[in-house]
């Protein structure tokens, strides 16, 4: 929803002069932000997502499930 969002504003802003200045000095500063990290920090930040599971049909949380 966040990358949604981002993009949504990016081009509402790229249409005026403006709006490229505030993305150039908002790109800017988060560049600066990023480089004053250590490299230990970024490579939390790249943890991958488990991936998804589906959902297996079996007995559920509660057990072995229906004996009838």
């Amino acid at each position: 929803m966040r990358h949604i969002l981002q993009f949504l504003v990016t081009r509402w802003l790229s249409k005026t002069p403006l709006g490229l200045v505030l993305l150039g000095i908002g790109w800017w500063i988060l560049r600066k932000r990023r480089a004053g990290r250590t490299p230990d920090m970024r490579e939390q930040e790249r943890r991958p997502h488990a991936p998804r599971q589906a959902a297996a049909p079996g007995p559920g949380p509660g057990g072995a499930g229906r004996t009838a």
